[in-house]
């Protein structure tokens, strides 16, 4: 049987990853006064903070279009038996929806989505784990339940530096914002399906140490087995590096990998955002 494997940009997966387990890429896209760019061709996460910088209005994401979704699919149909589909979450877009809608739409061939329930590392690392089994000879109704034991694993935190982003998107008050602002108040964020704030930060700094202490405690809940940890920020690549060395020294056992933000994540979580991502390493 010949699987494929397809996700959306959101994972910001890298080019040698997406050479070495053959993925097909579904781009979302952004909307920014009057303009759509395409996340990963048309723009980048440094390029996307550039260009929306200063802007009065917050840009808008789009999941893939039906009409690119299906092209794809009908591709793939003529080579392939089944495809793997590992999308972002369901509650943030509707990537999942479509993909699931279409599943059956070409004779001889099914496509089986997989919801992350996050995005970005979660779905690298459920990536990594498809292809495994792949590769072993693993039929898509016997890795489908492994992907979602895998998504147990997973847990996410995030660090907002600047609160505009969530006020121009209509998650915070101006009045709120501007308290925050003055307080240097930093909202820590969470992505169980949904994007939600959990505490609240006085100081850039304590949240990143925060963050740690989070991670730590969530790696005892999986009896601190060597874990798979994406370090993701939106420019700010000093911040993540800081991130990554705390970690580091408490998890030398795991594997790191540091990114920047695409369009898509930093419209949500805007520049000066930092987080982690992490899991059971494959």
């Amino acid at each position: 049987m010949k699987i494929a494997l397809i996700t959306d940009s959101v994972a910001y997966l890298s080019k040698e990853e997406q050479e070495k387990m053959n993925v097909y890429i579904l781009p979302l896209s952004v909307e920014y006064e009057g303009n759509v760019y395409v996340e990963g061709e048309d723009l980048t996460g440094e390029t996307f903070f550039d260009l929306i910088r200063g802007g009065a209005t917050l840009p808008k994401s789009s999941q893939p279009t039906l009409g690119r979704t299906m092209e794809l699919f009908e591709t793939l149909s003529k080579e392939y038996d089944a495809a793997i589909a590992v999308h972002l979450s369901s509650d943030i877009s509707g990537t999942f929806q479509t993909t699931f809608s279409q599943k059956d739409s070409f004779d001889g061939f099914t496509v089986y989505p997989v919801d992350s329930r996050r995005a970005v590392g979660s779905q690298v690392m459920l990536l990594r784990l498809a292809h495994k089994l792949i590769q072993e000879g693993k039929t898509p109704e016997e890795i489908i339940p492994a992907l979602q034991a895998h998504i147990q694993t997973h847990n996410v935190y995030f660090l907002v530096d600047d609160l505009t982003n969530l006020q121009k998107g209509g998650r915070l008050s101006a009045t709120s914002a501007f308290v925050g602002k003055m307080l240097s108040i930093k909202p820590l964020l969470t992505i169980d399906g949904k994007i939600e704030a959990i505490e609240k930060i006085r100081t850039f700094k304590k949240g990143v140490s925060r963050i740690v202490e989070l991670v730590e405690a969530h790696a005892a809940t999986l009896n601190n087995v060597p874990m798979s940890m994406f370090v993701y920020h939106g420019n700010a690549l000093n911040v993540a590096e800081d991130l990554t060395q705390q970690l580091k020294a408490k998890f030398p056992d795991s594997e790191f990998q540091i990114t920047s933000f695409g369009p898509v994540i930093g419209t949500h979580l805007g520049e000066g955002s930092v987080g982690v991502l992490f899991g059971e390493k494959v």
